[in-house]
């Protein structure tokens, strides 16, 4: 079979046929979205998940009756693409090698992709034939790029409504910052840190004379507890911070000068001047000494470390494992120093009898020194994660007493900023963050810049709020989002450098990508009447906008304003009305922390609540034999490549079952190539049996229906439930299975299901399913209804039955394997009082009423003692049924299980023993082999 001919001819025929291009009507919609993708590459693995996952529930929900909107544009917005396009123009040799070797862009044409211009116009190419070629049911009338003109006229319009409502801010605020571009940086600028997030640090002003020692913490409850603080053997700068003397670490330095503070070098000086002095603690007033420690990153906040040994394990350590070198000699300082140092413990955990919280867990995991790395780590996470949550102040920290420490982490900050004993210092969480240019990224503050805001109390409600009423999908994720919303701080949205849209009362910055993706789903909307040149960009003024999206305004009024005719605009605000909210986003779970977030704020700030999201459903990431990809680095997998090798449906059936929902899945060739073998073996089946005229039907006939019922029903749930991997293993896998063994049973109709098979599993492999349909048919099955499960096609009987004759032969040939040159094979059945008396048993309360009941009978009578220890066995094992007509159903599959066995059968009881003829049970006969 040509995989590649039967996918080429229907996709084809699809768009010949406006398969997917739906139009308003009275039928309920679904309108499904997934993120569109940036064009700085040619599309991978990762999208091709993404995407798919999308595409079947469409399909699924096509065929479930919907009128289902599923389109797709391009996004271009940023600086990736202006980087990627200077790189190409200076024949960057790594860039070269990338796009010639993972995205298969050939040298000749790479080249010529000189200016963002031609980057977008050859990507957004490829991207639209990769995503035509797997056969995605996408709606191409509606595709755009975020630089079209008219896309700038409505982002423009979004951002007035949201300055209007007060939720775009100028202010000062810290933002990952690329020093080369002067721009403040996104996820998608990055070539790494993309998970990075920005963590204030609280910096406690330790003094000695004129010099400050600014140590930097994430607990400054514990300040109270500090009995030293720890400097790194190397050099250090003294710099004039705000009129201050700060003594910091050289990267400190160049990150300060990133802030919004007065800063100034003045000198440098070296730690070791510094070791054997004392430093005076701001909030306690007590003079702690300043010792020299390895272990401290200079790389990581200002250098200085304040050292809590009853609470944070990795000073209680470092100070054991001072005592045992001779650090302190080296550096002319006697041991004595470290007789007054003690861990002082300032909280009290709920439920822990901990002595020194730090100490006792550190002896607990048994960590020995400071080179148990991850054990230390564990240790920190113990701790800190108790005393935050169940933790409470003691005595010792003053008017903090009595407060949860969760409390009184904010208040100390808060008080030691006000009091100008503490400020803020901003770090990474993660690092390295990259620029694409190839820069490291710092922390900037930045002054007069837009920021979108987030922290508005009352609009980060709201969205908790819908949180609750839409689904997550998988469910459990909503504690992630509520997590991620809860913490989601002032985010800038706008930038100097990059494509993109200016902001319209500033054009002096533009947009960034990430702020500029938010509710670009309305957009779909209206783009099929801008590309058939319907709509042009001057009739987008923001009285259009206003009632097409919100309703508001008279119809008449704003067609005079834009120059559009009165019913064209009424039936575009009808179809809004009717194609919004969007049903389902479904996305990877690298965009929870953005792009989602954003989505969900924007839409709840901009549209009233009959609009907002009804559903995002999140999926994991995709690795290639094991190793992470990488669109600029590699190795990389694009979608045409895979369709390329292997075809459409192959790719399509392996990366839908290749894991669900947010887990990660690999890609791996040898199993790619299985399920190429799997789909043949399925078109051999129908080439045989799809075609041939059902005959009379018989038992085994019935028993594939009932099964395949349930299969019906599974594959129905597990797509409700956007569970495609339990789909595809209930559709294909199991449904296969019950096929092969219909099949060795000697079933010859397998028509009478193949129909109902072929739409099941068409959202996954139309291709293959279109074909061998209209071997029959004349419609697209991807316009037919979805099989529904019909209870009436259930046959309990003939399911028992088929179970009870598989169950048979795989006893016969377990106890085969220990009979030495087995050839024939006795079957026995139960007696008939056996029968009656699970019957009664069935129907008896307890054993002694069974027992009662039986001991009517005469003739058992006479064997009271054989039938109460039957009754007690059946009691014990359980009931079989007893109505089972065994010996029709074995004897009529006689051969079949000759065949099965490799053993002829026989019935003759009178060559088995007698202790072998007594085991027989009603549905479970004795075996016996000779």
């Amino acid at each position: 079979m040509d995989f590649h001919g039967i996918e080429e001819k229907w996709q084809r025929a699809w768009e010949e046929g406006r398969a997917f291009q739906p139009e308003m009507s009275d039928r309920r919609k679904f309108f499904i979205t997934i993120p569109y993708p940036y064009l700085n590459g040619n599309l991978h693995a990762g999208h091709t998940r993404t995407f798919t996952i999308g595409d079947a529930v469409a399909r699924y929900k096509r065929m479930l009756g919907y009128n289902v909107l599923f389109p797709m544009g391009f996004h271009v917005t940023g600086t990736p693409i202006i980087g990627l396009a200077e790189l190409i123009a200076k024949r960057n040799e790594r860039t070269v090698e990338v796009y010639t070797k993972y995205h298969d862009v050939p040298f000749e044409e790479l080249v010529q992709l000189t200016t963002p211009e031609k980057i977008v116009e050859y990507f957004s190419k490829e991207a639209e034939k990769a995503l035509k070629i797997i056969g995605y049911s996408i709606d191409w009338r509606r595709k755009f790029t975020t630089m079209d003109e008219t896309y700038q006229k409505f982002i423009e319009w979004q951002y007035w409504k949201l300055k209007e409502k007060g939720l775009i801010v100028k202010g000062s605020h810290p933002v990952r910052y690329c020093p080369n571009d002067d721009n403040p940086v996104e996820d998608h600028d990055l070539l790494a840190g993309e998970d990075a997030t920005i963590v204030e640090f609280t910096v406690i002003k330790f003094r000695i004379g004129d010099l400050i020692l600014p140590a930097a913490t994430l607990r400054p409850e514990t300040v109270f507890g500090v009995t030293n603080l720890w400097l790194k053997p190397s050099t250090y700068a003294v710099v004039e911070v705000n009129g201050e003397k700060w003594v910091v670490s050289r990267e400190a330095y160049e990150k300060l000068r990133f802030t919004d503070k007065d800063v100034r070098f003045l000198e440098d000086i070296e730690a070791s001047k510094l070791f054997g002095k004392y430093a005076v603690n701001p909030v306690t007033g007590t003079e702690v000494p300043v010792l020299p420690a390895e272990f401290v990153d200079p790389d990581n906040a200002t250098g200085v470390v304040m050292s809590v040994p009853a609470h944070a394990p990795f000073d209680y350590v470092a100070l054991k494992d001072l005592e045992k070198s001779d650090l302190l000699e080296k550096y002319g300082i006697s041991k004595d120093i470290l007789k007054d140092i003690r861990p002082i413990v300032l909280i009290e955990i709920d439920g822990e009898d901990f002595e020194i919280p730090a100490k006792d867990v550190v002896e607990e995991l048994g960590v020995e020194s400071q080179n148990d790395a991850e054990l230390l780590e564990k240790a920190t996470k113990t701790v800190y994660k108790k005393e935050f949550h169940k933790g409470v102040m003691l005595e010792n920290t003053g008017r903090y007493a009595g407060l949860k420490v969760s409390i009184a982490k904010d208040r100390v900050h808060e008080d030691l900023v006000n009091s100008g004993n503490g400020d803020v210092f901003f770090e990474f969480s993660e690092k390295p963050v990259i620029c694409r240019c190839g820069t490291k990224c710092v922390v900037k503050v930045v002054r007069d810049q837009w920021f979108l805001n987030y922290s508005n109390p009352e609009w980060k409600e709201r969205v908790l709020e819908w949180l609750e009423e839409m689904a997550i999908i998988p469910d459990y994720y909503k504690e992630e989002f509520r997590n991620k919303i809860e913490w989601l701080k002032d985010k800038a949205c706008a930038r100097r450098k990059g494509l993109g849209t200016k902001i319209p009362w500033d054009r002096e910055w533009l947009i960034e990508s990430l702020s500029d993706s938010t509710v670009y789903m309305a957009y779909y909307i209206i783009a099929r009447y801008i590309n058939d040149g319907t709509l042009k960009a001057e009739n987008l003024i923001p009285e259009f906008f206003d009632y097409v999206f919100l309703g508001k305004g008279d119809a008449e009024e704003v067609a005079e304003k834009t120059g559009l005719d009165v019913g064209f605009l009424e039936k575009l605000r009808a179809e809004f009305d009717y194609w919004y909210p969007v049903d389902l986003r479904s996305s990877g779970k690298d965009l929870v922390a953005n792009h989602l977030l954003f989505f969900l704020f924007h839409h709840i700030a901009l549209f009233p609540k009959d609009y907002w999201p009804r559903a995002i459903a999140v999926n994991g990431f995709v690795s290639l034999e094991g190793r992470k990809m990488s669109k600029s680095k590699g190795p990389l997998l694009t979608l045409k490549r895979a369709v390329r090798e292997f075809g459409a449906d192959v790719t399509r059936l392996y990366i839908l079952h290749a894991s669900e929902y947010e887990s990660d899945a690999d890609w791996k060739r040898k199993e790619v190539e299985n399920v190429s073998v799997h789909l043949r073996r399925f078109y051999s089946l129908a080439e045989k049996y799809y075609l041939k005229e059902p005959g009379e039907i018989t038992e085994l006939d019935r028993w594939l229906v009932s099964k395949f019922q349930k299969i019906i029903r599974e594959t129905r749930e597990a797509m409700d439930a956007l569970q495609t991997r339990r789909a595809i293993n209930t559709a294909f896998f199991e449904a296969m299975n019950i096929v092969r063994w219909y099949l060795r049973r000697g079933g010859e109709n397998l028509a009478i299901i193949f129909d109902d098979w072929l739409k099941l599993l068409t959202p996954f492999i139309p291709h293959l399913c279109e074909e061998i349909w209209h071997w029959k048919h004349d419609t697209f099955i991807s316009l037919e209804s979805y099989p529904e499960y019909d209870e009436t096609k259930v046959d309990d009987g003939a399911e028992i039955a088929e179970e009870y004759l598989k169950s048979l032969i795989d006893d016969i040939n377990e106890v085969k394997k220990f009979i030495e040159n087995p050839e024939r094979v006795y079957i026995v059945f139960a007696e008939e009082w056996k029968k009656k008396a699970v019957e009664t048993a069935q129907n008896a309360g307890s054993m002694k009423d069974a027992m009662k009941e039986l001991m009517k009978d005469e003739r058992l009578r006479t064997m009271a003692k054989e039938v109460q220890a039957f009754l007690k066995r059946i009691f014990r094992e359980g009931f079989e049924l007893a109505n089972l007509d065994e010996e029709r159903i074995v004897k009529n599959a006689k051969s079949f299980i000759e065949r099965e066995t490799g053993l002829t059968v026989e019935f003759d009881i009178s060559k088995v023993p007698e202790q072998k003829r007594k085991v027989s049970m009603p549905g479970k006969p004795a075996i016996y082999i000779e």
